[in-house]
């Protein structure tokens, strides 16, 4: 029996062979994963525990929370928000004054609204008033809220109620658009 001898550059070349044999196996056709694990109705961008500060000229304007966003680039970029949201309006001089919150948001960036629906209440700290709704609006332009939903505002004074309603961010004032509820008027607050 003969025993045959290799040598060094053999095994060299050997190795060399096998690494481009397993090299080339190795390929990731970019489309083809995509084909695979896309879904045109996936968000682009997931988040958890979101917190985004608006601020204009050094100022901070509105403050956004939310447990859970889904950001979508296309047909228009839009942002979901779930399980919870929470925004703070700020006064010129950076505080506080009303919160808004609810269980679902959408925010549209192009358009610059926010719709939140599902246990909505906005709330004037100032005044001690809170309103509560099924689905609210909000427009960056103007700042006004709005809906056509059914409305109940508690303020200390008494609980009015109406079918829809028009207000700033602030919500230091309001107007129903149809009100309905007994609220107690003293000789004071006309003027």
């Amino acid at each position: 029996m003969k025993i045959k001898q290799f040598s060094s550059s053999t095994f060299i070349s050997i190795g060399a062979v096998s690494l481009v044999f397993f090299l080339s196996a190795c390929v990731n056709d970019l489309e083809t994963i995509q084909k695979i694990t896309y879904d045109p109705k996936s968000p682009d961008e997931v988040t958890q525990n979101l917190h985004v500060l608006y601020v204009d000229s050094g100022f901070a304007k509105i403050e956004l929370f939310a447990n859970y966003a889904e950001t979508f680039h296309k047909p228009e970029e839009l942002t979901k928000l779930k399980d919870g949201i929470k925004v703070n309006f700020f006064k010129e001089n950076g505080e506080i004054v009303s919160t808004l919150t609810a269980l679902y948001g959408e925010v549209n960036m192009q358009k610059g609204v926010i719709f939140v629906k599902d246990s909505v209440q906005l709330y004037n700290h100032a005044k001690k008033q809170r309103m509560e709704t099924e689905q609210l609006n909000w427009n960056r332009q103007d700042s006004s809220v709005f809906t056509n939903s059914g409305v109940m505002v508690s303020t200390p004074k008494g609980t009015l109620f109406g079918e829809g309603i028009r207000t700033k961010q602030d919500f230091s004032t309001y107007t129903f658009i149809k009100p309905y509820g007994k609220v107690v008027i003293e000789e004071g607050d006309l003027d």
